[in-house]
């Protein structure tokens, strides 16, 4: 009995003493709080109003840019806004506009009519040619529009201008009551002069287009420079270095650069106009210009044409279509102002 309670009075001990160890282990130790970081709190800008759209019997305006200039962006409309009607349902302008558009016209094109004032007016509005403004010659202050600004005339045709094709789509016509040329005995054509008060409602027009629509002055041609294959006008006798001086319009080349190509040039032009490679490269520089003109290495017809144009525009006291060394210099100098972007 005695040796039955020492055994019991022995295990009642080493429970004791094991339950004592295991609550050791599992004492609870708190930890050390973490700093937990502070929500943050986003505030947002509120947007700022919209200018409202004008509304007059019925017809919605909105004449007011509020896009990014710096990405040629313009949400402003000169004339009403078009909107679909569907049946049954109701087109609302809650969030118009929105930022991202730009405008469709993005050229100026020049021309002449070779056509007095009254033949002028019946064909670009009877026949299948048109454009949007026609300048008279009549000695007024009135300049006619024939389209809509918004929609396409049929005045620029076949045509190419660096990386852009069919510009009818994407330009603004100015036809020019001229009588274009005529052909002396050895074949040259000698083009008719434009008045001063002519050009001067030329310039206005075409400054307020190209002020509008905010296009560039590489855009800013003539019918010549975007179909130099099959036409010749403005002509030699339009004054595009005024247009460029006076008002700031269209393309002209810095007579400095000019010379100093012009210096480098006159050195062996000569014996370099029948090189190949160099044909290339005259090619190569008018098509860099904006020319749509083929690399085809020779002296052709159609390059002939295309440096007739260019001198048409740009060097209008020769156009014989003959690359000499101004006309080359002249090239070249462009091609450094007016770099493709």
């Amino acid at each position: 009995m005695r040796k039955t309670l020492y055994i019991i009075g022995l295990s009642a001990f080493v429970f004791s003493c094991t339950s004592q160890q295991n609550v050791k282990k599992n004492t609870y130790k708190p930890k050390t709080p973490v700093a937990q970081p502070k929500p943050v709190v986003k505030t947002t800008t509120p947007e700022a109003p919209k200018p409202k759209i004008v509304s007059d019997h019925g017809v919605d305006f909105f004449t007011t840019n509020i896009a990014d200039p710096t990405k040629n962006d313009n949400t402003a409309s000169y004339g009403s806004i078009v909107s679909a009607k569907p049946v049954g349902y109701k087109v609302v302008k809650t969030y118009f506009p929105a930022v991202a558009q730009n405008f469709r016209q993005r050229y100026l094109i020049l021309h002449y009519t070779a056509l007095p004032d009254d033949k002028s007016i019946m064909v670009l509005t009877q026949q299948a040619v048109s454009a949007h403004y026609l300048v008279n010659n009549t000695g007024d202050n009135e300049i006619y529009q024939l389209v809509d600004e918004n929609k396409r005339a049929y005045h620029a045709g076949v045509s190419a201008w660096r990386n852009d094709k069919n510009l009818n789509d994407t330009s603004i016509g100015i036809e020019i009551v001229n009588a274009g040329y005529s052909t002396d005995g050895t074949g040259k054509r000698i083009f008719a002069p434009f008045s001063d008060e002519q050009m001067k409602k030329v310039a206005a027009l075409a400054k307020d287009i190209a002020t509008r629509y905010q296009i560039p002055a590489t855009n800013v041609l003539a019918h010549s420079d975007i179909a130099p294959t099959r036409k010749q006008d403005p002509g030699p006798m339009f004054p595009w270095k005024k247009l460029y001086d006076e008002y700031q319009l269209g393309m002209w080349y810095d007579e400095t650069a000019k010379q100093n190509y012009l210096e480098v040039a006159q050195l062996d032009f000569a014996s370099r106009y029948i090189d190949t490679a160099f044909i290339f490269q005259v090619q190569t520089a008018l098509q860099k210009f904006g020319y749509g003109i083929e690399l085809s290495g020779k002296w052709d017809d159609a390059t002939k044409k295309t440096i007739e144009a260019f001198q048409y525009h740009f060097r209008p006291q020769n156009y014989d279509g003959i690359m000499d060394a101004e006309t080359w210099a002249i090239l070249q100098a462009l091609n450094q102002k007016y770099p493709v972007k």
